[in-house]
């Protein structure tokens, strides 16, 4: 039975996580006095929705209420801030050959927690629509997403692979049951160092091919 392929985006597809540190740092600009707290939350919570940061922000840092009309043009502007940029991030290396190379044998999935309206539309834009049976983002869990995609493919969860680059990815996959790879792009902390149930530390997607490759 071939595995299924679960993948987060920023960071496992494209190399997109700088992108939106940036963003955030841009769109908290305003309070100069808490935006490296704010940026290191954000990267500190990776695998996060921007709209559950927006309002952990709001409430434990800011100390300010987020009011509808607040929140609404935080996400537009912050969209906004980000598309163009995810449009020219290069892939992560290896990504889109593997994408290329497997969509046709084994079922592959995005579950991410960038809005699942934008995400859509990013991978539209891209031209990446076509290598994934369905792509998930905010404002579902992943957990919810990963437990849709065992039941949808009729598969026992430890022949699903979840591979992202946080450790909210980590635990949806641990939650879910189902197994998780960890991407750790060259340089940066193994912050899935000693992690129980972690099956593998990739440092880009040909790594993932080598590792996939011998499961089939």
């Amino acid at each position: 039975m071939p595995p299924v392929i679960i993948l987060d985006f920023d960071g496992v597809i494209l190399e997109s996580v700088s992108i939106k540190t940036e963003a955030f740092r841009t769109l908290f600009s305003n309070v100069p006095e808490h935006v490296e707290e704010i940026v290191q939350f954000h990267q500190d919570n990776g695998g996060m929705s921007r709209f559950d940061k927006f309002r952990f922000i709001f409430k434990n840092i800011l100390n300010e209420d987020l009011t509808e009309k607040k929140f609404t043009e935080l996400s537009e502007r912050f969209a906004a801030l980000v598309f163009n940029a995810i449009m020219r991030a290069d892939f992560v290396p290896g990504a889109q050959e593997f994408l290329e190379r497997y969509y046709t044998q084994i079922p592959l999935y995005v579950v991410s927690a960038t809005p699942e309206q934008e995400l859509c539309q990013i991978i539209g834009a891209r031209r990446m629509s076509h290598y994934f049976r369905h792509v998930y983002g905010a404002p579902h869990k992943k957990t919810d997403c990963i437990r849709e995609i065992v039941t949808l493919n009729g598969v026992p969860a430890e022949s699903v692979f979840f591979v992202g680059d946080a450790k909210n990815d980590y635990t949806a996959a641990c939650t879910a049951g189902v197994k998780f790879i960890g991407r750790v792009k060259p340089g940066d902390e193994n912050r899935f160092d000693e992690l129980p149930g972690v099956v593998a530390v990739i440092p880009d997607m040909h790594a993932l091919e080598r590792y996939i490759g011998g499961t089939l």
